[in-house]
């Protein structure tokens, strides 16, 4: 005998204490991490910079010489500026709690324009603060895009990996193994292009080494990525001390890749450096970010990959190959990663130095993390660590009151709270870091 419940009839009675809406018997609550983080960067703001503001106007010069368009400098008082701002930051902090007293999560939009005006209200209140209380806003925000340049191709590099259920901790190694490559190969051909194109191999094989163990060995993967980490690092430090010491000129002498600049387009305020004043590894840049997110979202391959990623059992009652799809998306990653690394030894500076990636492969990792899996996502996520990056550069020169030590740590400490708290609640690809067997 079986019992069948259905729906009740339109008009029936509730029974009493009955919700309104079902499904929200099933529906997760609403964490209040979010409203706290905000609620407390909001106080944070209103205190320092709003009340304890400078009563001093900070300049922000938006055009530079070479600009085609010449904009007047903007000038804000640091004090007024910071109250406005702050005041904006509470509310949007009131209106978080407010969504979570009726059960609603924060919108995405809310979080981002919260990081934007805090971002906004910080930079006023040092500016206004320092020994020279001006800086180029320009300058600032191209500077950021360029060292956001390794970062985005390090997240691209984990975007396509844990897509296809593979976790790529061994960014790092892979940035490491393409500059050390890029500056070797380049010195030795003084030919930047073909320095170029041996970085993109060398992070395709460091992480052949990651697919073969994890994939075909089925070692654990976090494991793996951190062994080749520790392997990328001493086989260049053993490299550069061995070989490229001893022979600067011919191993270590790169020749850079110089910018390329598009006529008039390039002297446009702000925009104009950022887009089109740039090296190759530049335009590269926003080419695979733009090819990735296509071939990822608009194309059979991307979803192929996606479907990997998600389910691997279903995917291959389909017909796809798993671990064949996995070991080539993640080679393929590799080889992203490895045009990254150039950028140190081929742009940034004019040599290779023991861990000259600095870390900057576990930071792209969280600007992956932050960019919940998504090429676009990531991309802004690794421009808003370039900026910190760029920042505390910036205002460590004009002499700002804020230590110093604490201006070094501002990179690290956007990462960890982003990924720590400002993310929300995100879910990478159900099957990343799960070995596949076919049975």
């Amino acid at each position: 005998m079986s019992t069948t419940v259905s729906s009740p009839r339109p008009g029936t009675p509730r029974p009493a204490g009955a919700p309104d809406n079902p499904a929200a018997i099933s529906a997760k609550p609403v964490s209040w991490k979010t409203p706290v983080l905000l609620a407390a960067f909001a106080l944070i703001a209103l205190v320092f910079f709003g009340f304890l503001a400078p009563h001093r106007n900070a300049s922000f010069g938006i055009s530079t010489g070479e600009d085609f368009f010449q904009l007047p400098a903007l000038d804000i008082n640091a004090f007024a500026g910071g109250i406005v701002l702050s005041v904006l930051l509470v509310g949007l902090a009131a209106y978080s709690i407010y969504l979570k007293a009726r059960e609603r999560p924060a919108p995405g939009w809310l979080t981002v324009t919260f990081i934007v005006l805090f971002v906004a209200a910080f930079l006023i209140w040092v500016v206004g603060g320092a020994r020279t209380p001006s800086i180029s806003l320009a300058g600032l925000i191209a500077g950021s895009v360029t060292l956001a340049v390794p970062l985005v191709f390090g997240s691209l590099s984990g975007v396509l990996c844990e897509r296809v259920g593979v976790v790529n901790i061994a960014i790092e190694g892979q940035l490491l193994g393409g500059a050390f490559t890029a500056a070797i190969v380049a010195s030795m051909t003084q030919n930047p292009f073909i320095g170029l194109l041996a970085a993109a191999v060398a992070g395709a094989l460091v992480s052949m080494v990651l697919a073969l163990f994890s994939i075909k060995y089925l070692v654990n993967q976090i494991i793996v990525g951190v062994v080749l980490n520790v392997l990328v690092s001493g086989v260049t430090g053993f490299l550069f001390s061995t070989v490229m010491q001893e022979d600067s000129d011919r191993y270590n002498s790169p020749p850079g890749l110089d910018a390329i600049e598009i006529p008039v387009l390039s002297s446009i305020p702000i925009i104009g450096p950022i887009l089109f004043r740039q090296t190759l590894v530049g335009y590269l840049m926003y080419i695979a970010v733009l090819v990735v997110w296509v071939g990822l979202f608009k194309t059979r391959w991307g979803l192929r990959v996606r479907a990997v990623g998600e389910h691997p059992q279903a995917a291959d009652t389909l017909g796809i190959n798993v671990n064949a799809t996995r070991f080539w998306n993640v080679t393929l990653g590799g080889a992203v990663a490895g045009i990254g690394g150039s950028f140190f030894t081929l742009v940034a500076i004019d040599s290779f130095t023991k861990e000259i990636s600095g870390g900057r492969g576990f930071i792209a990792l969280a600007a992956l993390i932050f960019g919940r899996w998504n090429p676009i996502g990531a991309f802004f996520a690794a421009l808003l660590f370039g900026f910190a990056d760029n920042l505390q550069s910036i205002v460590t020169i004009i002499g700002t009151p804020v230590p110093s030590q604490f201006m070094a740590m501002l990179p690290y400490l956007v990462t960890v709270l982003a990924v720590a708290g400002l993310v929300g609640k995100s879910r990478g690809p159900a099957a990343s870091g799960i070995p596949y067997v076919k049975g």
